[in-house]
């Protein structure tokens, strides 16, 4: 049975969904102003490693995580997203190299796209071949905050001298 619970995050209410089986999905709810108080017992650790991670305490995540809906394709990029170590970026076309898909470039910016696990599975280490910031679900400013986050000397905002 799936279970629900909202986490407060610095970036926003974030939902968490998941069962026994493991977390399905981790979104930022940007309509949403309130978080929950208990969490249920397959979603407290989940809540508790984003607290982490927030925190700047926790670089690795360790849940059991439920991949089963999408296709193998999809899984396949998610699990090489995975592989991207904290405060480390990679490009579209890297990923599709990884998973023995060399023209697949488009294909895993749409996998990204997808990924119902924000955060956890991240996608947002992804950015364009020119090392530009690309395409997030939930903007770019979202984006270069995670970056900002995990690696504050390459994605630090530029400030104006006068």
């Amino acid at each position: 049975m799936l279970e629900k619970a909202y986490y407060k995050s610095p970036l926003g209410i974030v939902e968490i969904i998941g069962s026994e089986l493991g977390i399905q999905q981790v979104k930022l709810k940007i309509e949403l102003t309130e978080a929950t108080q208990e969490f249920p017992e397959h979603l407290k650790a989940c809540a508790q490693q984003l607290e982490e991670y927030f925190q700047g305490k926790r670089k690795i995540f360790d849940l059991k995580l439920d991949f089963n809906n999408a296709s193998e394709f999809y899984q396949q990029v998610w699990n090489a997203l995975l592989e991207i170590p904290y405060g480390h970026t990679t490009s579209y076309g890297a990923i599709a190299e990884k998973i023995n898909n060399p023209k697949a470039v488009r294909a895993v910016g749409l996998a990204n796209r997808n990924n119902q696990i924000a955060f956890v599975v991240p996608c947002h280490r992804v950015i364009a071949k020119s090392g530009k910031l690309q395409g997030y679900f939930y903007g770019l400013e979202t984006k270069r905050a995670l970056l900002q986050l995990e690696n504050p000397m390459s994605f630090a905002e530029q400030g104006k001298l006068f």
